[in-house]
């Protein structure tokens, strides 16, 4: 009897494997696990790019918004008072190349010593000034680059506040 249940159970062992324990106990194969499995990750793969997509969206929301406000400064600034200025306006800039998109003229001349002392003024109290050649014999001394409006007008404000800024001083639009 014993020799029988070793030999049925030998028997069992090499003719028949997990699967077929499994399906006769109703439980699912390995094949189906594994179909399983490969549904789960796409469906995850689904929510997680759905996440990526709706972000995606935000962004460019987010994007557009800060380009219609920036826009919508620049032209209730120019309505105001007129301070924004385009170098094409004045000819277009000779040989300085502007990093920045924006940037706050503090003083314009014709003399290249009166720029220098205001480059000079504005280096003493702190702030890194360049001289902005145009092409129509303009010397301009620019203080606080920025590629944001926001920013910029923030700064405008500030130097407004501490003198070192004329009450006539603008902000050129490096475009």
């Amino acid at each position: 009897m014993k020799r029988n249940l070793i030999i049925l159970l030998a028997l069992i062992t090499f003719v028949s494997s997990c699967d077929f324990i499994r399906s006769l106990a109703g439980r699912p194969t390995s094949e189906e696990l594994d179909q399983i499995r490969i549904e789960r990750m796409a469906a995850q793969e689904a929510r997680h790019q759905a996440t990526i997509d709706s972000m995606e969206v935000v962004r460019k929301h987010l994007a557009d918004s800060l380009e219609k406000r920036e826009a919508f400064l620049l032209d209730s600034l120019t309505q105001a008072k007129g301070t924004i200025l385009n170098p094409s306006k004045m000819g277009g800039l000779y040989t300085t190349k502007l990093e920045a998109k924006y940037c706050i003229v503090v003083g314009a001349f014709r003399m290249r010593s009166n720029a220098e002392r205001k480059l000079k003024e504005c280096n003493n109290a702190g702030y890194t000034a360049t001289i902005i050649s145009f092409r129509n014999g303009l010397l301009a001394v620019s203080v606080c680059p920025s590629n944001s409006l926001s920013e910029t007008l923030t700064n405008l404000k500030q130097l407004r506040g501490k003198g070192v800024c004329p009450p006539d001083s603008w902000i050129l639009v490096n475009e």
